[in-house]
């Protein structure tokens, strides 16, 4: 489901699954963290197939493991693992955010150094109208990018925001027509420069206490919410 194209002087990474709404599994997880993480170039744009950038968890694996704490824990830990090591990654990561972002497709435009939209884009962490929220490390990083009260807004509403909106909260950087004149544009600077400052931004000290207890608060609202995953899913 990961595809990856290096293009003058820009790694190309492209979540392949239109017809799931590039929702990532187990699988799509480890593919994408290496796909970003092997680049030679010095800038990757990340990107969704099709009409959606990233839907989040895929549901079929979220309600195979609602029941089972232990299995929803490294299902937790697995998508956090994934966000920490793109954000850690020695390239510099844009997410080009070309169509819906939902749950874990924010919190992977988050771990991202750079996040762009597209007009058509919209965003949205919309778990709480199902008993959950973002556990990939949105509680954390989400307050860090636009702030308490945003963050708080977006969390507890579940609502969806615009393009537009999300620029002017800070969400995304760029209102643009093509992501990809924004990766170009930052691989014509020095390589070394930037990769530098990819790793100073990224680094805040560490989060591992925080990422427990939102995967502890998680696990306890899957496991709550089991059934009406399940019925959610099937709809």
């Amino acid at each position: 489901m990961i595809h990856t194209r290096d293009d003058d002087g820009v790694r190309v990474v492209t979540l392949s699954r239109p017809d799931a709404r590039n929702a990532l599994t187990l699988d799509g997880l480890d593919a994408l963290a290496t796909a970003v993480e092997a680049s030679p170039e010095s800038v990757v744009l990340v990107r969704g197939a099709g009409e959606a950038f990233c839907a989040g968890a895929d549901l079929a694996t979220v309600a195979e493991v609602a029941t089972d704490a232990d299995r929803a824990r490294a299902f937790i830990d697995r998508g956090q693992e994934t966000m920490t090591r793109i954000e850690q990654a020695a390239p510099v990561v844009v997410a080009g955010i070309d169509g819906p972002a939902r749950g874990g497709g924010v919190e992977l435009a988050l771990a991202c150094d750079v996040r762009v939209a597209t007009p058509d884009a919209t965003l949205a962490e919309p778990g709480v109208t199902f008993g959950l929220f973002g556990a990939w490390g949105g509680t954390v990083r989400l307050p860090e990018a636009v702030g308490t009260t945003h963050a708080n807004d977006l969390s507890l509403s579940g609502r969806v925001v615009d393009a537009d909106e999300a620029r002017s909260m800070g969400l995304v950087s760029r209102v643009v027509a093509d992501p990809r004149t924004v990766a170009d544009e930052l691989a014509a600077n020095d390589s070394g420069a930037l990769r530098a400052l990819g790793r100073l931004g990224s680094h805040r000290g560490s989060t591992a206490d925080r990422e427990r207890a939102e995967r502890e608060a998680f696990v306890s609202q899957l496991r709550a919410h089991a059934d009406a995953l399940a019925e959610h899913r099937n709809r």
